[in-house]
């Protein structure tokens, strides 16, 4: 069976500045992955090729057995879930909650002159409801809490049935409480049989959730370590990544990571 995702010898250049260099990463139908490094490692870059939104300066991608370069983007990316805080910005400032999900059937962003089936408008309003936040399918995007709007763009990340399904930093900008419930939501959600295959961008430790099989850790656009979660997330690694001596602690499935001192 060949990789859901196959980035080969990948580089992407910004005038003098490598955002990623030579990374190599290949993601199987039944992995979930985490991508984790600090501020400025090239994780979200990584993610927007990954998202066919940005094509590389070197290498090769593969994504849902389409190479990159050679597929329309815009037939391709309805079968890729995306969440990220750059899609929301782009959604019109009085986008309602239910129309941000439902306009990912057509892989718009904003609702216009489209004309919807009632079977769309259901989907989303089941996905809202799956996610908490099926009471606010009338508000306006703008007026919703930032944990309120993470559901919300999960719900539209899962609006066309993806097979790949790529979230990056959904835990940003939520206090505890609402990174937990994120948490707990997001893994049982790739608990679940029919669950697409899940990146999930971060980079802290404990808003990776239970369930989460291989990991990827970059630093300064370039791959520190990969492969399966127990093998890869160790205190060494980590230390690497974040260019700090840390300490890693897991417990029931979660992780997180304290400097040492002395």
């Amino acid at each position: 069976m060949s990789p859901v995702l196959d980035i080969q010898g990948v580089s992407v250049r910004r005038g003098r500045k490598n955002l990623l260099d030579d990374v190599t990463w290949s993601v199987a139908e039944d992995e979930r992955w985490v991508v984790l490094g600090p501020n400025g490692a090239g994780k979200t870059t990584l993610l927007q090729i990954a998202a066919a939104r940005l094509h590389p300066t070197v290498g090769s991608v593969q994504i849902l057995d389409e190479t990159l370069g050679a597929v329309d983007v815009f037939e391709l990316r309805p079968r890729i879930g995306l969440c990220s805080n750059a899609l929301a910005s782009s959604m019109p400032v009085g986008e309602r909650a239910l129309d941000m999900v439902v306009t990912a059937a057509y892989g718009v962003t904003g609702r216009w002159r489209e004309e919807y089936e009632r079977l769309d408008e259901r989907r989303a309003f089941e996905l809202l409801n799956s996610w908490g936040v099926g009471t606010l399918f009338d508000r306006t995007f703008s007026t919703l809490s930032e944990g309120e709007r993470k559901r919300v763009q999960i719900a539209r990340a899962l609006m066309t049935d993806p097979e790949l399904l790529l979230l990056d930093e959904p835990g940003a900008g939520l206090d505890l409480a609402g990174r937990e419930s994120l948490v707990h939501r997001t893994a049982e959600l790739v608990a679940a049989e029919e669950a697409p295959t899940t990146v999930l961008v971060t980079h802290h430790l404990e808003e990776i959730p239970p369930g989460f099989t291989h990991v990827l850790l970059l630093r300064e656009g370039r791959t520190v370590a990969q492969g399966p979660i127990r093998e890869v997330l160790t205190s060494e690694n980590l230390s690497t990544t974040f260019d700090i001596p840390l300490q890693l602690h897991e417990r029931e499935g979660r992780f997180s990571a304290f400097a040492t001192t002395g």
